[in-house]
């Protein structure tokens, strides 16, 4: 964000140098600036939530809009079936990423691939993305995948193999527009419905048996 503002402000101040007084482009220059200094400071930011850690529920890692709630073959990792939970994040949305549940990191991977619009079908398998494993303390693993989209061509990530981790906390971050996806047991109780809106690290999306 520093760096934006500090773009920002030389551009207004070359624009006002080269520019006589009187002019509105100057004008116009400034209040674009100021919008995009708000959307960025916007998506940035890291929100303060009040979270309640439970082994058996799984919250949502991201905030959003669900967007998939099916049961599909998860080919990568478990080669089987699992309930697919898809939320997608707006450009205006926080694009933290948070841990949907605690336990040990027993799979990751990067992905390097295509940048097609988050909610297109096959984004979650072309896209540039990674793949996640948690394994709680009864065994029971939990896979979710950060997606980059059209614009979202940045992912970042906090976490290993091999890492303990707790539920709500930061694992990573996508910059503009994207989606996460995760696949959980075929038993599992959805807690949440198509359309509905997610809160990262708060929202409880489903609890396991």
């Amino acid at each position: 964000m520093a760096v934006t503002a500090i773009v920002l402000i030389i551009i207004n101040l070359g624009i006002n140098y080269l520019l006589p007084d009187g002019y509105w482009i100057p004008r116009l220059v400034l209040i674009g600036s100021i919008i995009v200094f708000f959307l960025v400071v916007q998506f940035f930011r890291v929100p303060k939530r009040v979270i309640h850690q439970s082994d058996r529920q799984i919250v949502a890692p991201c905030d959003g809009k669900v967007v998939v709630i099916e049961e599909v073959v998860e080919t990568e990792y478990f080669k089987g079936p699992r309930r697919q939970i898809s939320i997608f994040m707006s450009p205006l949305n926080v694009h933290v990423n948070w841990n949907p549940i605690s336990g040990v990191i027993q799979y990751f991977k990067y992905h390097p691939g295509l940048y097609l619009v988050a909610w297109h079908p096959k984004s979650s398998t072309e896209n540039e993305r990674t793949t996640v494993v948690i394994r709680t303390i009864e065994g029971v693993e939990v896979l979710f995948r950060q997606i980059a989209g059209a614009a979202a061509r940045r992912i970042r990530w906090y976490v290993k193999e091999g890492d303990k981790v707790e539920q709500s906390t930061e694992m990573g971050f996508i910059k503009f527009g994207s989606r996460v996806d995760l696949y959980i047991p075929l038993d599992a109780e959805i807690n949440v419905n198509l359309q509905d809106k997610t809160v990262g690290s708060v929202t409880v999306l489903a609890t396991l048996k």
